[in-house]
């Protein structure tokens, strides 16, 4: 444990995060800003859970989050005792959700205009320009040793991002210059009593865009630019603008100058938000918001996220021909559109486990679900008839899969919907030679008389957009593997 201490490294930016004494407001989209007690919180229940949690300022956990148990239950991911805490292993529905997600986020940020790169996982102790940035990033460092030399595993993609831009050649005609990177994964040595299933972890997956600007007014627009983006691929994640609460971190001086700009960000939003205000700039950053989820704890987890950074170009060396001919430093921008893939998987499971406590069935979004239609055969005699209907279906972007196991029907039924299953489909001698089928709707909650071709356009209608992915495990349940006892 002595050990442990000797080698951890703590910034002074989450010292100061720390000690940090903060005024707290509710701004809404007319522009009221009061302080938190004297708002009125009525039918805003889950921006009072979202406040009271951000102001206790303590992120330990006292017990297990639901989705804990259902990551292990649905067979998507648990711990690895061989690991340190906070990695966990992910088995093959849980990688191809993971992977989906990963696509998708991608997908988005190149159309927004983000330039994809790829940068080291680890850095120079030493390295002046990154060892004065340790100090200004509130994260606990991974140390490692390779003969003399020391080394940290980065906490985001920063780094490597910045270093790259003060090698390039910029001009103002490049801005905004936007670089991207899907970091697998980034480190942070989150403190034991933090840490708990895929909520807070210690390895993880962050896209994470940095965008370089001329000047305050080209901040404005990118910023706003990319709180929409942010906010759309929420909902195409499978989040409704409902599941989440906005948060803003910002300076006393940043808000007094520019309230309308950050008011203008709340109406977005379209309802009112949770402000954090400093007197002074503790971190590199004057303006941060935050989309957080409330889970079904009340304990509130940042998704997407981004910052106005007036420090790192200058730290970093990073400058741009400007159209009068001298170099200048750019305003860059820190975005992550998702938060962390991982956590974007939390917040999933948590919302569907807050729809079974309302006595609505738990799902997953269509387009993530790993069998999107289970197909029943009544008894093994049905079963080549199963692999023909699954052949029709295989043709179109459809998850389809086949219960071979000698169980009886009613068995078989409810093992599909503890997974989660969207359709279900029982294939026995009536429906041979008919075009139509008895699809159990699990969103609906009823039988409905469907065609292959109705079933396939209502899946590929809900995952519009989206990347597929093929089946993760073997078609017939008797060849799979049973990944959790």
């Amino acid at each position: 444990m002595g050990e442990e201490k000797k080698e951890e490294v703590v910034s002074e930016a989450l010292k100061a995060e720390e000690r940090l004494r903060s005024k707290w407001f509710i701004l809404t989209p007319e522009g009221e800003m009061k302080p938190v007690e004297e708002f009125d919180f009525t039918g805003y229940e889950k921006l009072r859970k979202f406040a009271e949690y951000e102001m206790r300022k303590s992120r330990v956990v006292e017990r297990e989050p639901p989705h804990t148990a259902l990551m292990r239950s649905l067979e998507l991911a648990d711990y690895e005792p061989a690991s340190d805490p906070g990695n966990l292993r992910y088995y093959p529905k849980g990688r191809l959700i993971k992977s989906l997600l990963e696509e998708y986020v991608t997908q988005r940020v190149v159309e927004y205009g983000g330039m994809e790169v790829e940068t080291p996982i680890m850095y120079d102790m030493n390295h002046p320009t990154l060892a004065k940035y340790l100090h200004r990033f509130p994260a606990r460092q991974y140390i490692v040793e390779s003969d003399k030399d020391r080394y940290f595993l980065r906490f985001a993609a920063c780094f490597g991002q910045f270093l790259m831009a003060h090698d390039a050649t910029i001009s103002y005609r490049n801005l905004p210059l936007r670089i991207y990177e899907l970091t697998r994964y980034s480190f942070r040595r989150e403190q034991r009593g933090e840490l708990v299933g895929l909520r807070r972890l210690r390895a993880f997956t962050m896209p994470d865009v940095h965008a370089l600007c001329r000047d305050l007014e080209e901040v404005k627009g990118e910023f706003r630019r990319r709180f929409l983006l942010s906010m759309s691929v929420l909902e195409g994640i499978g989040l409704s603008r409902e599941d989440v609460e906005l948060g803003v971190r910002v300076t006393e001086d940043f808000f007094k100058e520019h309230r309308e700009f950050v008011t203008s960000l709340v109406q977005l939003f379209g309802r009112p938000a949770l402000v954090e205000m400093w007197s002074e700039r503790f971190f590199y950053f004057v303006l941060k918001w935050e989309l957080n989820f409330v889970d079904a704890l009340d304990k509130a987890s940042a998704l997407s996220t981004d910052q106005i950074d007036v420090e790192n170009a200058e730290r970093y060396g990073i400058k741009y021909m400007d159209e009068d001919g001298r170099e200048k430093y750019p305003i860059i921008l820190h975005c992550s559109p998702s938060g962390a893939i991982e956590r974007d998987i939390y917040a999933l499971l948590e919302k569907a486990y807050m729809e079974m406590e309302a006595g609505r069935p738990p799902m997953l979004p269509i387009w993530l679900s790993p069998t999107q239609v289970r197909l029943i055969p009544v008894s093994s005699a049905y079963v080549d008839f199963a692999e023909e209907v699954a052949g029709r279906l295989e043709g179109r972007p459809v998850r389809v899969d086949i219960d071979d196991r000698e169980e009886t029907v009613p068995r078989k039924i409810r093992d599909a919907e503890k997974e989660w299953i969207p359709y279900i489909i029982v294939l026995g001698e009536r429906e041979i030679g008919r075009d139509r089928f008895p699809v159990r709707d699990r969103r609906r909650g009823e039988i409905r008389e469907m065609s292959l071709e109705e079933l396939a356009e209502e899946i590929e209608e809900a995952s519009k957009g989206r990347p597929f992915k093929p089946l993760p495990l073997p078609k017939r349940l008797q060849r799979r593997p049973k990944f959790v006892g």
